[in-house]
């Protein structure tokens, strides 16, 4: 249904016709790299997307794809599909991360949703851990956030507090981590006085214990689950402040790199172990490197190393740190409810709209498309399908996936002329691309490229327009790489493969014969975004854009 009180009628673009059919065409984890032998796309054959960019350089450009560009807190985030398809979507770039949190504290919001729902059924009898980075540098966590999330979780009947740090020294300064333990004991003293038993349980410097990311060293992860989880740690002390100081008297020792410590009481028992029936919150809100740990906590089967044992326990997330893998499945801060999306605007003037995906990114070429919305919004003009994804297989065995079926489904929608806007995203380059095999991605990369053309043809033959793009970058970069942009090798010798998301940006490629032909990019807009994708394709049906969407990337040059 459209929100009450907007005026959906968009104006009539003064150059460009309505009434053509346009593919939007999403190439998932397809970014623009240099050309070398781990660039996948480069590697492919690639014939379309090839010609894309060689033949028609005004209508081939690059947008960016992470970071303060789709709402995350600082361009050393890469993006994801979620807050890619956010942005390609809704026009505008609405706050990620951080400032989710802090609204959600603001409002109270957090205490209401379902996942503060969930860990609250521990509280009663059990215990509330809470595990991340004490710090106040604002990349991975925030100190306040922490302490207000304390101070609302007790005042919510939260008995037991357990809190498990991670020193910094990385985004903030080297040996600032014994000023935030002492903020900390301060705010849990004040909870003891009330009668709240909370105190810290163990802790470690962010680099050597847990916050690993990317699969680089499980080792990172292992010390900090037996500290956490366990109760076993090299270093016993009675309090936190204590730990930190005496740790770091050691020769060549920083917050980073800490070793794993445990807070005993007086007999020398653990204080903070996690048992079954426990809840268990990890509080960073970036997700890189909490990813791991939340799989240790989640995952029933788990081979990445001994946990020893794995309790039952409550656990979310302070955000979702994985949409695709939906890790974890419970969390305390829901992505944000983004209004008058490009989708709800179009179908509000007329636009029939088919979108398509496989299971694994279906719900962001609709669900995150529309803004974090589920269904449609007029069932009389719009068609979602959604092609079952291969099961029971990594995606490296049939790194072809379903981009041939969606294709086809594209095309054969095409060219029943029953839609004007066709909209589909092949997962390929991403989900290969995450499982760091490149012979395999090199095939899932070739495989897409033979559905744009499938599509691209199919809009040839009904006199439509295309716009090729992508999410986030991926399988551009399959190596990780040192500060000069050489690949990283391990101590066995061979390079080391990268499975996650880049930093690097995403094509937009315009064309097709219904293209007027004085549409070229604009010249003024060298820092675009995914966000100004949305008003680009508004223009493409023949509207204009809403005032407050992100500009046009495109001009009408008479």
């Amino acid at each position: 249904m459209a929100t009450s009180g907007t005026t959906w009628k968009l104006a009539d673009h003064p150059k460009l016709p309505k009434g053509k059919i346009i593919a939007v065409v999403v190439l998932d984890g397809w970014g623009e790299a240099s050309p070398d032998k781990y660039n996948c796309i480069h590697v492919a054959e690639t014939p379309m997307m090839d010609s894309l960019k060689n033949s028609a350089p005004d209508r081939w450009r690059l947008v960016k794809a992470h970071g303060k560009a789709v709402g995350l807190p600082t361009d050393d985030d890469m993006g994801n599909s979620e807050v890619g398809h956010n942005a390609l979507g809704a026009g505008r770039i609405f706050a990620q991360g951080a400032k989710l949190v802090d609204n959600a504290l603001a409002t109270g919001k957090i205490y209401e949703d379902e996942g503060f729902n969930y860990i609250k059924e521990s509280f009663a009898n059990n215990t509330l851990h809470l595990i991340g980075l004490m710090s106040d540098g604002g990349v991975h966590s925030r100190l306040d956030q922490l302490q207000l999330l304390l101070k609302g979780a007790s005042d919510r009947g939260a008995k037991r507090i357990r809190v498990h740090v991670l020193t910094d020294g990385r985004d903030v300064v080297d040996g600032s981590s014994v000023g935030f333990a002492e903020t900390l004991e301060k705010d849990l003293a004040e909870l003891r006085g009330k009668g709240i038993d909370a105190q810290v349980a163990s802790g470690g410097g962010r680099m050597y214990v847990t916050m690993d990311r990317y699969e680089n060293d499980w080792e990172v992860v292992k010390r900090g689950w037996d500290a956490q989880v366990l109760g076993e740690a090299p270093h016993k002390f009675t309090s936190v402040v204590e730990a930190i100081q005496k740790l770091r008297e050691a020769p060549n020792t920083n917050d980073q790199y800490l070793p794993p410590f445990v807070i005993v009481d007086e007999s020398g028992k653990p204080v903070g172990p996690i048992n079954d029936g426990d809840a268990v919150v990890t509080v960073n809100f970036r997700a890189d490197r909490m990813t791991m740990l939340a799989q240790a906590l989640e995952y029933e089967k788990f081979d990445k190393f001994d946990r020893v044992r794995f309790p039952k326990i409550r656990y979310a997330g302070m955000l979702q740190y994985d949409g695709e893998l939906k890790l974890p499945n419970h969390y305390l801060v829901s992505p944000p409810l983004i209004e008058r999306t490009s989708g709800e605007y179009l179908v509000n003037n007329g636009i029939r709209t088919f979108a398509c995906s496989e299971t694994v990114k279906f719900g962001h070429v609709t669900f995150f498309w529309n803004g974090n919305r589920s269904g449609y919004f007029n069932s009389e003009l719009e068609k979602y399908v959604e092609i079952p994804s291969d099961s029971g297989i990594t995606f490296n065995v049939q790194p072809k996936m379903k981009a041939l079926e969606i294709g086809e489904k594209a095309r054969d929608a095409i060219l029943s002329r029953n839609y004007d806007q066709v909209r589909v995203n092949i997962p390929n380059g991403d989900m290969v691309g995450h499982t760091g095999d490149i012979e395999a991605t090199v095939v899932a990369c070739k495989a897409a490229d033979q559905a744009v053309k499938m599509i691209l043809d199919a809009i040839a033959e009904v006199g439509g327009i295309y716009m090729v793009t992508a999410d986030h970058g991926n399988a551009e970069d399959m190596v990780k790489r040192d500060k000069k942009g050489e690949p990283l090798v391990g101590k066995d010798g061979k390079v080391q493969i990268q499975t996650s998301h880049t930093l690097q940006p995403v094509p937009v490629a315009i064309g097709g014969p219904g293209l007027a032909g004085g549409v070229k990019y604009r010249k003024d807009v060298p820092n675009g975004g995914l966000a100004n994708v949305a008003a680009t394709v508004i223009n493409l049906h023949g509207f204009v854009a809403p005032d407050d969407y992100e500009t046009t990337l495109i001009e009408v040059v008479d």
